[in-house]
Formats: C-alpha cells, sequence, structure tokens
C-alpha cells in the first residue's frame, strides 16, 4: 500500500452559493458548526456531530479550496475524502509512482494553532477526490487557516461514520477494489460467507427489474477509517428507475451515493430528524408484513408498530441486529443522501434491508417522474 490511511478527518461537498446544506444539516441532522473560513470566493464551513465531520464548501472562488480541490462539478455533491496519514509529502509520492494524478502537490498551513501538511489525489471514482493530511502538532478545532465557531452541544444524534458507498458503473467494483487496495490499503470485507471479491454480494429486488452487486472494503488494521462500500447495478437487469443508474446520470457519472451515520440510538434520532422536517424515505409497506418479522423486532427489543411507523428497517438473527433509515436525497438533483443505522452485534449489512431500500429507492423515483 503508498498511503495507507489511519482516520477519516471529514468528508467535504461543493455547493453553489446560496444552497441551504450547511443550514440543514445544522437544523435537520444536529450537526454543529466547528470552524469558518471565508477567502478567494469560497466560504468553507466545518460541522461536527460525534466524530463525524462534513466541510461545506459553498460559492465559486478563483483557486482551489483550502484543503480540496474545485471539481467544476455540474450538480452539487460530496466531492471529497479528507483521510490522515503519516507523511502527506512521502503518501503523495507514493501515489504518484503508482501513476495517481496529484493536482494539489503537498501544501503546509500554519496558523497560530499548528501547522498542517496536505495533498489532493484524484480518485478513478468519478468527481471523488481524496486529501492526504498530515497535522501532527496541531492543537486547533479544525484545520489551519480556520477559525473557531462557538456553538452550543448538539443533540448527539449522531456519533461517527459507519460507511461510505460509492455509486460505480457496472463491472468496475474490481478495479475499483484494487486502486483502494494498492493505494490506501483497504482489502475485501464479506458481506456473505464464501463471498468472492471479484463479484461481490449480489442482491436482486424481489420484484425480479434491477438489483445491486454490493463490495465492502476495510481500511488497515487498527485505523479508523469507515467501510468502503462499492454498488453497481447488475448486468442486464437494469430498469428506467434503477437507482443507481440514475445516481450516474444525474451526478455525470460516479460518486458518492450516501454516507452512513452511526447513531446509539436510532429511535431517538429518527424521532428528531422526522420533528425537525427531514424527510425520510418510507419503506415498503409489505416490508413490516414479512412472516417473521414482527418476532424478529421483538426479539431485537423493539415495538414493530414504533418501528413501522418511523420507517426504521431491522434485519438480523442470532442476537445480533442491524437498524437503518434512509433519507431523501438531499439536493433538488436527487442525488446524495444519508443513512442512519445502529448496530446491536450486527458487523455487516442486512441483505433483506438492501432489497427494502432498493424498492424505497425505486418508488420514490417513480413518485418524483410523476409529479
Amino acid at each position: 500500500m503508498a498511503a495507507p490511511a489511519r482516520h477519516l478527518c471529514h468528508i467535504a461537498f461543493h455547493v453553489p452559493a446560496g444552497l441551504p446544506l450547511a443550514q440543514d444539516l445544522q437544523r435537520l441532522f444536529g450537526f454543529q458548526p466547528l470552524a469558518v473560513r471565508e477567502a478567494d470566493g469560497w466560504r468553507q464551513l466545518a460541522l461536527r456531530s460525534g466524530d463525524a465531520v462534513f466541510l461545506v464548501n459553498e460559492g465559486a472562488g478563483s483557486g482551489e479550496p483550502l484543503y480540496g480541490l474545485d471539481p467544476h462539478h455540474a450538480v452539487p455533491s460530496a466531492t471529497n475524502l479528507c483521510f490522515d496519514v503519516a507523511d502527506a509529502g512521502a503518501a503523495a509520492r507514493a501515489l504518484a509512482a503508482l501513476g495517481c494524478s496529484v493536482p494539489v502537490p503537498p501544501v503546509s498551513i500554519r496558523d497560530e494553532q499548528g501547522a498542517a501538511t496536505y495533498a489532493v489525489v484524484s480518485s478513478p471514482a468519478g468527481n471523488l477526490s481524496l486529501t492526504l493530511l498530515e497535522r501532527t502538532g496541531f492543537c486547533g478545532p479544525f484545520l489551519p487557516g480556520f477559525r473557531p465557531v462557538p456553538s452550543a452541544p448538539g443533540p448527539g444524534w449522531v456519533s461517527h461514520v459507519d460507511h461510505l458507498t460509492l455509486a460505480c458503473t457496472p463491472s468496475s467494483s474490481p478495479k475499483l477494489m484494487r486502486w483502494f487496495h494498492d493505494c490506501l490499503g483497504f482489502h475485501h470485507l464479506p458481506l456473505s460467507p464464501g463471498e468472492d471479491p471479484e463479484l461481490g454480494l449480489e442482491v436482486a429486488a424481489e420484484s425480479g427489474r434491477g438489483g445491486l452487486r454490493l463490495t465492502a472494503l476495510q481500511a488497515p488494521t487498527g485505523s479508523a477509517v469507515p467501510t468502503l462500500v462499492l454498488a453497481e447495478s447488475l448486468l442486464g437487469v437494469t430498469s428506467p428507475q434503477d437507482q443507481v443508474e440514475q445516481f450516474l446520470a444525474r451526478n455525470g457519472g460516479p460518486g458518492l451515493q450516501h454516507v452512513g451515520l452511526y447513531t446509539p440510538n436510532i429511535m431517538e434520532a429518527t424521532e428528531g430528524v422526522a420533528g425537525a422536517g427531514g424527510q425520510l424515505l418510507t419503506p415498503p409497506e409489505a416490508y413490516y408484513q414479512q412472516p417473521g418479522k414482527e418476532k424478529q423486532i421483538v426479539a431485537a427489543g423493539h415495538e414493530p408498530s414504533l418501528l413501522a411507523r418511523q420507517g426504521v428497517l431491522l434485519d438480523g438473527d442470532r442476537g445480533k441486529f442491524l437498524l437503518q433509515v434512509f433519507t431523501k436525497s438531499l439536493f433538488a438533483e436527487d442525488t446524495f443522501f444519508l443513512e442512519l443505522i445502529q448496530r446491536q452485534g450486527a458487523t455487516g449489512f442486512g441483505q433483506g434491508n438492501i432489497r427494502a431500500l432498493w424498492q424505497s429507492v425505486q418508488e420514490q423515483a417513480a413518485r418524483v417522474q410523476e409529479a
């Protein structure tokens, strides 16, 4: 591996001036302002909930935003993952030696709180770039060049980023898996027993129309980097409402489709998000009527009617359960969305929930097209 990632520092978005993403993250999801920078045509606001940090780059400056890259992308999107590395300069040189494009060579930034060095590398996943950050000795709340923003404690709905899901073109997952392995040290994480890394986990929709291929990647042992999930449509079964194909079309190619945010109490978090006006996907009505589903929910210590009312999905067995709820897209283009996830011993992703998410997104897409 050329540049082993040690920690996910933040996820960066690029949005046009006036788009209320930063306000929505605060008002709807309980994120609190952490630090801000306004210079060179950019307004960069970092927001935090627990260990999850989002950086919203708003505007269109003449140069690059600090710690990132202007993707010059046609639609608002999540365009950058920032990883902590031991030596940003050495990491950039190693990746360049592997043939990676390094549009922002190592840059050092210093202020009264300390210093940091970073470089930006292009990835093969569409408009997604990666920032390699070295900030040993920095003692500020975020990064050099930003001023702290005082804020009250948030509701604590989100504690950290659980996983990151990339929407990919068909049959591209093996190539992407090798790139993340060779460049950042990720390795295959089986989602089912005996899973072939080249094939991943295939989840066909119950309707028979559509389906997903998922390949999960795990960072090196000892790192604090979320699981990376590669999602692509199954060849030969796409439909006009295929969610991955729709993302690729609306986003202008592959990219970060959603971020799974871990919550220690999904019922409280879901109630809070919905109460604040957040829009959540409605699971298929038949999901909670499946044989054995009510018994499964009760075994996990939850009330079936409450989960159904709040749209929370539950999967698992043998005392290990996974609870998930998904938001509608944060952007008018109907691309990027968020997920709230709580794990009761489960480490993977429930196939039943994946099918339910698939159908929920398909039904929401159909409603949007009919409107």
